[in-house]
């Protein structure tokens, strides 16, 4: 399995103020894939996405890809792991205020061994026209599309979205995940996305439900939904 997760438990807090945020998450995902973490808030589904991310820890447990342990890494080969491995999209956009477009994207770029064309990604994003201007020039959905840019120009094998279309409005909210699903049709990146809205789960190759710090649901969609046809 390409990546693996397995006995995952983490808590935040001590005495009276300790919370388990997650009891024990046991998860398969296989390469390729597009999972959606849904959740209400408090449910876990971001703590998990910073777990499988490397930017936290878990107190048990551990997470695999291609039989590469995290819990088994140093502070450096865990750096090397995020750079080789990991895209990530937040819902707020980071990008660095005084470079140009092209230039954010570049960013992402100079992390990888084996990074996409820039030009080329940049014509798919929408973006080559306005790559010579700064981010306060574009609007929140073209800001948006560059912070994707930025992940997905490193080639990586996961791209973590952390609730992607929460800043944006509907339409623009359509175009991302439009956006998202063709670049894992067109270059093979395992998804996981953590959202609160519902519809999303219908794009989905696997739908994976927490509450409380627990998988209640965890199922593959016999029938997707494309993007574009999202409604809610």
């Amino acid at each position: 399995m390409f990546l693996e997760i397995r006995g995952i438990k983490k808590h935040f807090g001590e005495g009276e103020s300790r919370v388990e945020v997650l009891k024990g998450i046991d998860l398969e995902i296989a390469k390729g894939e597009i999972c959606v973490l849904l959740g209400p808030s408090g449910s876990g589904k971001s703590t998990l996405l910073n777990i499988i991310g490397g930017i936290d820890n878990a107190d048990s447990g551990y997470i695999s890809i291609n039989g590469e342990k995290t819990a088994e890494m140093n502070e450096k080969a865990l750096t090397l792991y995020r750079r080789k491995h990991l895209g990530y999209i937040f819902q707020m956009y980071n990008l660095i205020p005084n470079l140009n477009i092209k230039e954010n994207v570049e960013v992402g770029a100079y992390l990888s061994d084996n990074p996409l064309d820039v030009d080329e990604l940049l014509k798919t994003l929408g973006l080559y026209e306005h790559r010579h201007k700064l981010p306060n020039q574009l609007s929140g959905g073209q800001q948006q599309r560059t912070a994707i840019g930025r992940a997905i120009v490193k080639n990586p094998d996961i791209l973590l979205c952390d609730e992607p279309t929460g800043a944006l409005d509907y339409s623009t909210s359509k175009e991302i995940l439009k956006l998202i699903e063709e670049v894992n049709r067109k270059f093979g990146n395992t998804v996981i996305m953590v959202t609160h809205n519902d519809a999303i789960k219908l794009m989905a190759d696997r739908v994976v439900k927490l509450r409380d710090g627990m998988i209640r649901k965890n199922y593959l969609n016999e029938h997707r939904t494309s993007a574009a046809e999202l409604e809610w």
